[in-house]
């Protein structure tokens, strides 16, 4: 079948709308209309080359959709099926699924090959040349064929332009605070950077009872919207965030600190780990360049002070458990989803939408497929 993609095939430029050629899904792979697709930095990671994703690429690991058409292996999925992409596959047999870890799923591996999981093939095309996929998904298109290990089902009553986010974003910055950083009733929290990742950090942090939660952002428009999610406190800088975090913690430092910035940078780690209480945690949610190889941190302070370091991916977080769950909390009003997206877009104003993501404009920007239009009412 023929549909349409953005596609990158330079680093540095701009996405372009393709129309490209869809194989049918082989044995163990799903077809899928595609209703919505978040615009996650991390795609941005793959234009600028700090995630090394190979071109041509369709982008897009944060979408949702109805299933059209299953391989002839793929059992519990049929036509009709809503489903979320999880951007991290999880098969539930490896060693990390099996041990509850499913954000570190050994078919993570082939995510970065741009091809297939099922045999390393490509199912994308485009002028007789095959095309990679970010994260083995391509939500950056209407139609995509993904192995049956990246798909999670949903109930059909959710609406599909809201549980796109919940592919990564969501999960990751709301596992950030209550997984990876083990928020607790009455801890203080940072969360720095207040994109899609770190939004859904305050949020998981105000459902764990963080007592205070201060929030950094250079945008005014973003810390607002961070104190409608639950921050007590704002800062515009790192330099303004220590006097503001000394005032809301008496001075002790933060429990817990939530790296989530757009790309991390590794002179700041030892900035976090200042405003960090004794015995505190820092969480290093956000990537940083795949070359960036050293960072700057006061290690006495570790030490002395019993602090932490702490990596997380997806939010340390179980995409088949948790997917399903946070839908739940959404409809019982705890999560709010709506106000994780700002503007909406056609794939053709996927450009449009990253311009607003670097200027600051957008918590998250979403890409709406024309196939939404068709979704009944819940």
């Amino acid at each position: 079948m023929e549909t349409q993609a953005a596609v990158l095939w330079e680093r540095n430029a701009p996405w372009s709308i393709e129309t490209i050629e869809l194989d049918p899904p082989k044995a163990e792979e799903v077809l899928v209309e595609l209703h919505a697709s978040g615009m996650c930095h991390s795609d941005e990671h793959i234009v600028t080359g700090d995630m090394p994703f190979s071109l041509p690429c369709i982008g897009g690991h944060e979408g949702a959709g109805v299933v059209l058409e299953v391989g002839e292996h793929v059992s519990w999925l049929k036509p009709g099926d809503h489903v979320v992409f999880g951007f991290m596959p999880s098969c539930g047999r490896c060693p990390s699924c099996a041990s509850g870890h499913q954000s570190l799923c050994d078919l993570g591996a082939k995510i970065y090959s741009g091809r297939q999981i099922f045999d390393d093939t490509a199912r994308h095309h485009v002028r007789g040349q095959d095309l990679a996929l970010a994260c083995g998904v391509g939500s950056f298109s209407h139609h995509t064929v993904v192995h049956e290990a990246s798909c999670i089902k949903i109930e059909p009553h959710h609406a599909l332009d809201r549980a796109c986010l919940l592919g990564c974003g969501f999960v990751t910055g709301w596992g950030s605070a209550v997984y990876a950083a083990d928020v607790r009733p009455g801890d203080t929290v940072v969360v720095a950077g207040v994109g899609g990742i770190g939004a859904a950090a305050v949020q998981g942090a105000r459902l764990a009872g963080a007592r205070t939660i201060t929030a950094i952002d250079p945008s005014e428009f973003k810390r607002e919207q961070a104190v409608k999610m639950g921050a007590t406190h704002v800062a515009a800088s790192w330099e303004e965030a220590r006097e503001v975090v000394a005032e809301a913690t008496w001075h002790r430092g933060a429990d817990k600190f939530i790296c989530a910035m757009g790309v991390g940078q590794g002179d700041l780690i030892g900035q976090a780990l200042a405003m960090t209480a004794k015995r505190g945690r820092v969480v290093v949610t956000n990537i940083h360049p795949m070359t960036e190889r050293s960072i700057s941190a006061n290690l006495m302070d570790l030490t002395l002070m019993e602090k932490q370091i702490v990596g997380t991916l997806y939010g340390s977080a179980n995409p088949r458990y948790d997917i399903p769950r946070l839908l739940e909390l959404t409809s019982a009003g705890d999560v709010d989803l709506d106000a994780m997206v700002t503007r909406t877009y056609p794939l053709a104003g996927i450009n449009d939408g990253y311009d607003d993501m670097r200027a600051g404009r957008n918590v998250r920007g979403v890409l709406r497929y024309p196939a939404a239009d068709r979704q009944p009412s819940a």
